[in-house]
């Protein structure tokens, strides 16, 4: 904004007509201002010198702290006939003078990209010895609201209390909620109730007759933003009926385990019993044919030893009798009765050289006489 008119003539009036005045601030503008974040802002600083301000001319903008104990933060200055805009590294490059020479009477500075940390105080000190003079502005960046999200809390059943909430991330308060109804006949239910600075929308034994569209609209001084969502009331649960699902559902599965169980038994049972069976038809197999041949061979062994003992006297008797002792070979089980061995010829007389192929040993053999004494 250039210099005024007005400011202008009294800046020349007050040159030429050799006024003795003290410097002053002649801005009149308003001292709070308020703007949206990304929007630009000029503060005002209009001044006027006279003949007795013969000192240099500095001009300086700072951001008062709100903290006591905290220094204030020089925004842009003005000295020794320049100009220092990046003085404030947060601001660099967003803070100009609005003239392109301050000495002239206007110290108005522009702020651009407005953020919501540039909101403040703002001071314009404008000093020419021996006249020093000041302007404090209060600047108020306000974020305007984010689209905010619809959406229903809890259940939303017949005769149930619905509850519709809606909620703005951003925004710089005070921010105002309001709801409507964009479908059937547009009015609220006649037992809702609103929240406007929560955001809530309450509705009170809520019928089939409350579902439609809604629509909610959040604004403060800087925007409006709006978000929409659908609300559908439904029957209650059949609640007996899930119960009697459930027991049976539970009733089947443990029908389900006591039939793997009793299936698992029986197959370990049946595993069991065909191993018994198995040894059973083990222990009743005849024994091997070896066995035999060995109790032959002793019976032959002790039969040899026996004619070995024998005298001649009793060796016609050993040949009649009958060999009982004789153990049977598989041959005697399979032959059939009728062909037996005939017992031996009980004439059968067995001379001296066949004993002695047999491992007879002669004995002497002393003689007897009738009456039974030695001769």
């Amino acid at each position: 904004m250039g210099l005024s008119v007005a400011g202008r003539c009294c800046v020349l009036l007050g040159l030429f007509t050799g006024l003795t005045a003290a410097l002053e601030i002649t801005s009149t503008g308003p001292t709070t201002i308020e703007k949206a974040s990304g929007q630009s802002a000029t503060l005002g600083c209009l001044f006027t010198l006279s003949l007795a301000d013969t000192g240099p001319l500095d001009i300086e903008w700072s951001l008062l702290s709100s903290d006591n104990q905290k220094e204030d933060k020089v925004v842009i200055l003005y000295s020794g006939d320049r100009s220092y805009e990046d003085y404030y590294p947060p601001m660099k490059g967003r803070v100009h003078f609005n003239s392109a020479d301050p000495k002239n009477g206007d110290a108005s500075i522009n702020l651009t990209g407005l953020r919501a940390s540039d909101s403040g105080t703002y001071q314009c000190k404008v000093k020419k010895a021996p006249g020093i003079k000041s302007r404090k502005i209060l600047l108020i960046v306000m974020v305007k609201p984010s689209k905010p999200s619809c959406y229903a809390e809890g259940p939303t059943q017949e005769g149930k209390d619905v509850k519709l909430r809606c909620k703005s991330s951003e925004g710089t308060n005070p921010l105002q909620y309001s709801w409507e109804k964009t479908s059937g006949n547009k009015l609220l239910p006649p037992s809702s109730s609103i929240d406007n600075v929560g955001g809530t929308l309450y509705v009170k034994n809520a019928s089939s007759s409350v579902s439609g569209t809604y629509r909610c609209t959040v604004k403060n001084r800087v925007g409006t933003e709006e978000c929409v969502m659908r609300l559908d009331v439904t029957p209650p649960p059949n609640t007996p009926g899930i119960i009697a699902g459930a027991i049976i559902g539970v009733l089947l599965f443990l029908i389900i385990i006591a039939i793997i169980l009793f299936c698992c038994c029986r197959a370990r049972y049946r595993k069991k019993y065909e191993k018994e069976i198995c040894n059973e038809i083990r222990e009743d197999v005849p024994p091997p044919k070896s066995r035999v041949s060995t109790a032959r061979s002793i019976t032959v062994g002790s039969q040899r030893s026996s004619l070995g003992s024998m005298s001649p006297s009793n060796l016609h008797e050993y040949a009649l009798k009958p060999q009982y002792d004789k153990i049977p070979s598989s041959e005697d089980y399979e032959r059939p009765p009728s062909h037996a061995p005939l017992p031996p010829n009980s004439s059968l007389r067995m001379g001296a050289p066949n004993l002695s192929r047999m491992g007879a040993i002669p004995v002497m053999i002393p003689a007897q006489n009738r009456d039974g004494s030695i001769v």
